[in-house]
């Protein structure tokens, strides 16, 4: 139980304020969309979104068990931020 409220705590802290929500609550500001479609909507995205990681992590720790996976998505996390940051000061 005590590895599920790891699971939990550490992907909710990772979504609080990335694209996916404020583009979320965009959404939800439409007076057009009804605020329990965009919670429906959202919610099975990142259903669908988190079944698709889990099964590549399933199937892909088979053959990729001698890579060093933390490092290799850490690296990619500091490179999209880096782009982001280049981007910002681009004026994209």
């Amino acid at each position: 139980m005590l590895k599920l409220a790891s699971i939990f705590a550490i992907v909710f802290m990772a979504e609080l304020g990335d694209k996916t929500q404020l583009a979320t609550l965009l959404f939800a500001s439409d007076r057009n969309l009804h605020p329990f479609m965009v919670f429906l909507a959202a919610a099975a995205a990142l259903v669908v979104a988190t079944g698709m990681a889990v099964l590549v992590g399933n199937y892909g720790a088979r053959y990729l068990e001698m890579l060093p996976l933390k490092l290799i998505a850490g690296i990619g996390f500091i490179a999209i931020g880096g782009w982001s940051i280049f981007e910002h000061f681009r004026g994209a």
